[in-house]
């Protein structure tokens, strides 16, 4: 995403944050702490360290050199949505100047479909119709998703790439932008 949005975080003048959520990592569960010989050459405590969702944002922006707020976020279905709209608060705060915000889930080994159970949390069908009178479920999935976000003004200023505007995030509207 900052490679896409043309910004070398170590030349960027202000302050990037980060706000991202990611599912369980059942890798690290199922084939990691399961694994004794693992853990021995290379500790336990190394091991969650290196694998564990809360560490997440922090773990990035200390690879990245990210220098604004970074917040590892957790909601379930809405971790990503959540991100964006913690980012824009963050933004429109001027705590920094630009703000990566989304989410991961990276199934190991590739599953596909799933066994439907009458009253579970999953589709029927096997499609989502999030917001829709027809909903009736969700289904999973397994990717990554992230957006570079910056105030309106200032991505114009400095003649970004602007594929959207986000107008509003859970709160009143604004006629700014974000």
């Amino acid at each position: 995403a900052l490679e896409d949005a043309g910004c070398d975080p170590a030349r960027f003048p202000g302050a990037i944050g980060l706000y991202a959520g990611v599912s369980a990592n059942y890798y690290l569960l199922r084939n990691v702490l399961s694994n004794p010989g693992l853990l021995q050459d290379g500790g336990a405590n190394q091991a969650m360290l290196g694998g564990d969702k809360d560490f997440l944002a922090t773990r990035v922006s200390y690879k990245l050199d990210l220098r604004g707020p970074s917040f590892t976020v957790q909601t379930a279905c809405s971790t990503s949505l959540v991100a964006v709209h913690l980012a824009c608060r963050a933004l429109l705060g001027r705590e920094c100047e630009m703000a990566l915000a989304g989410g991961v889930s990276a199934t190991v080994p590739q599953v596909n479909g799933y066994l439907y159970q009458e009253g579970g949390i999953n589709s029927p069908d096997g499609h989502c119709r999030a917001f829709d009178a027809r909903a009736q479920g969700t289904v999973g999935g397994s990717g990554v998703g992230v957006v570079v976000l910056k105030r309106l003004s200032d991505a114009v200023a400095a003649g970004d790439s602007i594929y959207a505007v986000i107008r509003t995030s859970a709160g009143p509207p604004t006629d700014r932008g974000h």
